[in-house]
């Protein structure tokens, strides 16, 4: 089991196999899933004041706010070999 934290934000930390997906908050089936999780008080707002870029969604029905892209948040699921080349490189000498 991937017990790694992902970074969500303003020194914010999710476990990695908690998430279920990260979406844009724009599309109204996303908004209403927002609305409800706010009223079963599963709702962390972790924006810190600023626009809300993604929804992270956890196994446990909670619904995270977050100012990060979800491209962001995607890509720091990789290994950090594979989301530096160069240290890549530097291991194959």
């Amino acid at each position: 089991m991937d017990q790694r934290m992902i970074n969500v934000g303003f020194g914010n930390s999710v476990v990695a196999s908690r998430i279920l997906a990260v979406v844009k908050p724009k599309s109204s089936p996303i908004k209403k899933l927002k609305d409800e999780a706010r009223e079963q008080k599963k709702l962390i707002d972790v924006t810190e004041g600023r626009k809300t870029r993604s929804i992270i969604i956890l196994d446990s029905n909670h619904v995270i706010l977050s100012a990060v892209q979800p491209e962001t948040i995607t890509q720091r699921f990789a290994p950090a070999a594979q989301q530096d080349p160069a240290a890549l490189a530097e291991d194959s000498l």
